[in-house]
């Protein structure tokens, strides 16, 4: 992708339709070796609202800011659905307002379902440079591409105009990236307003590359998104961003209420302890 004749890129967007069934080592190696990317010390996924919705100034500003310095200071990869709606679209204004000079060294992937991008048709070609309108018919239940991104894998899957074909994939390649070894030196992250101290924890567990998700708003679907990334083995840790809206909002009050309950039920049975025949259940 270059430019389109109204919205220049910044830089020349590298991308690829793979198909739904790609293989996720396949991949990887397509983006080390002919994409010339730095191979991943860390991995953030970013899960939420695919739809346009309004972030507080805060919130914005502890995202953009909190997400870039992870990425910046650990060598990471971002990992996003790559359109210009949504989540994605605020990824792409972290890029660009706090990326640095030189964009095309940050490694923001958006993984797309082919079928529901806009304008589509002007991708098509081989090994060539292609113009892209990233700016779509407001009537278009399509989505355009966000032009802050450095790399698109598109996933065709047959259909047109629908979304969410891509997780799967997306959810294979996050599990095949997590599974390359690093050097111990390179595992040990600096602390940053994203990376909490359990990110740290399963990096050392694993050693390779450490995988966090970041939640910002979403429907409910990102409920069970974030079910699947700690009930996986090794667990992933998940940083919500509380304030963002809907889903987002619920986690965390979910895990303040648990959390409280966690620590009350807890104590309570170290307080009754020796009155009991068999120690009470514990709620950890």
């Amino acid at each position: 992708i270059t430019q389109s004749s109204t919205v220049p890129c910044l830089f020349p967007l590298q991308y690829i339709r793979v198909a739904l069934d790609s293989k996720p080592d396949a991949l990887l190696q397509l983006m080390l070796r002919e994409w010339q990317m730095e191979r991943p010390k860390l991995l953030l996924t970013v899960q939420g609202g695919s739809e346009n919705f309004n972030l507080p100034p805060k919130v914005k500003q502890a995202f953009s800011k909190g997400l870039m310095t992870a990425a910046l200071s650990t060598g990471a990869w971002i990992l996003t659905d790559g359109i210009n709606t949504g989540v994605s679209k605020y990824v792409g204004e972290a890029v660009k307002t706090f990326g640095g000079h030189d964009l095309r060294k940050r490694s923001t992937v958006g993984i797309t379902p082919w079928g529901g991008i806009d304008n589509n048709t002007d991708l098509i070609g081989r090994d060539v440079f292609r113009p892209y309108q990233p700016l779509g018919n407001p009537l278009s239940k399509r989505a355009c591409l966000n032009r802050f991104h450095s790399q698109f894998l598109l996933v065709d899957d047959g259909t047109l105009g629908k979304h969410g074909c891509q997780q799967g994939l997306r959810t294979r390649l996050e599990r095949h990236i997590q599974l390359q070894k690093i050097h111990p030196r390179e595992s040990m992250l600096d602390s940053t307003e994203v990376i909490s101290s359990s990110a740290l924890f399963f990096a050392g567990l694993n050693q390779g590359v450490p995988v966090m998700c970041v939640v910002v708003e979403g429907g409910p679907n990102i409920v069970y998104t974030v079910l699947d990334y700690v009930s996986s083995v090794p667990p992933v840790p998940v940083f919500v961003f509380e304030g963002s809206g809907r889903a987002a909002d619920i986690l965390a009050l979910l895990h303040k209420e648990l959390g409280l309950f966690v620590k009350t039920e807890t104590r309570s049975t170290t307080e009754h302890q020796q009155e009991q025949e068999s120690p009470g259940p514990a709620f950890l």
